[in-house]
């Protein structure tokens, strides 16, 4: 809560059976913060999941932009910005991420999995986002032992030269959970949105900022379970706390609702 003392009561927490049309809709509309969806997958598929992503190679995130640093296996898209589009790297990262993923022994796509847990009830086209007629990546696998920094992904903004082909209306976070650590790596989501003031609150060449950006606003703070799903608006300041013992490792992507009503996946 604020230190004002006042509460939006818009700004909270829902947590539902599944992913139904009206949850997304509320969340997209501002009627609510974060959707919680508990036991997405069972306990023991994710264990298996975990197996399979250990034998995987896990690179970082751009170390110069990214401290401290987090691990992830496939490609994000925003390593790959340049004057507001997309770097001509990007593609051929892709496709090695593409072949990356194939190797593994997955019994399933646990991303496809995902985008149709979130989309089953939504009545509008989903799928993957594409970028001049070219699909995006569909997520990524993170593991980050000491946290992520407080901060906001808004293509619109990262991206003003256009990241979609069907710019969003609405940009949503989706992460399911994996594996956690026994104390902390709680998901922490604030009613702030980025304004220029908070520009003195970002360490040089980061893509985060100090707690003290959002000091004073309303917080939630969630610890999931393993197998669980957190869907919220990623334009609200959001960072996740160092957690130890154990690894913490989730599915992610970005999600954007877009003006005819689609719902688009990205990485």
């Amino acid at each position: 809560m604020s230190s004002a003392g006042l509460h939006d009561p818009f700004f909270r927490v829902v947590t539902a059976p599944a992913f139904s049309r009206q949850h997304i809709a509320d969340l997209a509309s501002g009627r609510c913060a974060v959707l919680r969806v508990p036991e997405l997958l069972s306990e023991a598929t994710c264990a298996q999941l975990v197996d399979c992503l250990l034998t995987a190679d896990f690179d970082s995130y751009g170390r110069e932009r990214v401290q401290p640093a987090v691990m992830r296996f496939g490609v994000g898209v925003s390593d790959h910005r340049t004057e507001g589009g997309i770097a001509d790297t990007y593609w051929p990262a892709l496709e090695a991420a593409r072949r990356a993923w194939r190797s593994l022994p997955l019994p399933f796509d646990p991303l496809e999995a995902a985008r149709r847990a979130l989309t089953s009830d939504w009545p509008g086209r989903s799928g993957i986002a594409r970028h001049r007629g070219r699909e995006l990546g569909p997520g990524v696998a993170r593991e980050a032992p000491q946290g992520f920094l407080v901060h906001f992904d808004d293509a619109v903004r990262e991206f003003p030269a256009s990241l979609l082909d069907d710019p969003p209306v609405a940009q949503l976070a989706f992460n399911l959970y994996l594996a956690m650590p026994e104390a902390g790596g709680e998901t922490v989501v604030w009613r702030h949105r980025w304004h220029p003031a908070d520009e003195a609150f970002r360490p040089l060449n980061s893509y985060g900022f100090t707690e003290e950006c959002v000091q004073g606003a309303e917080e939630l703070e969630i610890k999931p379970a393993v197998g669980e799903a957190l869907l919220f608006d990623s334009r609200n300041y959001h960072a996740v706390r160092p957690g130890s013992p154990g690894r913490r490792i989730t599915l992610g992507f970005s999600v954007g609702l877009t003006a005819h009503g689609e719902l688009l996946a990205w990485g």
